[in-house]
């Protein structure tokens, strides 16, 4: 009887146990920071890239943005972003009204500062142009978003309110530039670069 009692436990418990691997996974869930949320996975250039990390930018006590990168494969240092080949797409959600040609200048300074004199040099035509994209638009107001991303085989592209800016930058080693305004040595916010780098 106790043999039979406990035949009936174990295939019991084989049943639950192959049940449970039947199971799909639970799906990952969209994060929400400042209000902004993101999607667990975008899709570009037909591929499925994955939220790496989301997060913040703080002037002084005041949120200023939103930002979220996406990778093919998870990255928890800017060299590891770097090395992967595939698209790249980083997302910016506006939490104030700001002066977009201000920020146009901010981020030319930002991969100024994350740059030596010499490689920043040969990007300055495209520095320019692209503080000049965001010059065009004038204002950008809480809600309003601009993406970089980076497509293999096209270059950069700046997306400013769901709208592809001008040709795209051809240089692999701009996307890089432009990345280092958050995950530089010299990063906009510290917190922020940690958040984007799956580790806030």
């Amino acid at each position: 009887m106790r043999t039979l009692t406990r035949r009936r436990a174990l295939a019991g418990g084989a049943l639950a146990f192959s049940l449970l691997a039947a199971a799909p996974l639970q799906a990952a869930q969209p994060v929400v920071v400042g209000d902004v949320t993101f999607p667990p996975t975008v899709r570009v250039q037909d591929r499925t890239l994955t939220l790496n990390g989301a997060g913040l930018r703080y002037k002084t006590v005041f949120k200023v943005y939103a930002a979220g990168l996406y990778l093919e494969k998870k990255a928890a240092t800017p060299a590891e972003v770097q090395a992967q080949k595939g698209p790249k797409h980083l997302t910016v959600t506006m939490l104030r009204d700001i002066d977009s040609s201000e920020l146009g200048k901010l981020f030319a300074r930002g991969m100024e500062d994350n740059m030596d004199r010499t490689a920043f040099s040969k990007l300055v035509p495209g520095v320019l142009r692209m503080s000049q994209i965001f010059s065009e638009h004038k204002m950008l107001k809480a809600g309003d978003t601009f993406a970089v991303d980076w497509l293999p085989g096209t270059g950069t592209v700046v997306i400013v309110k769901g709208q592809p800016q001008g040709e795209p930058f051809k240089e692999p080693e701009f996307f890089d530039a432009l990345l280092g305004i958050w995950l530089g040595n010299q990063p906009a916010d510290w917190k922020l670069k940690d958040a984007l780098l799956g580790k806030g």
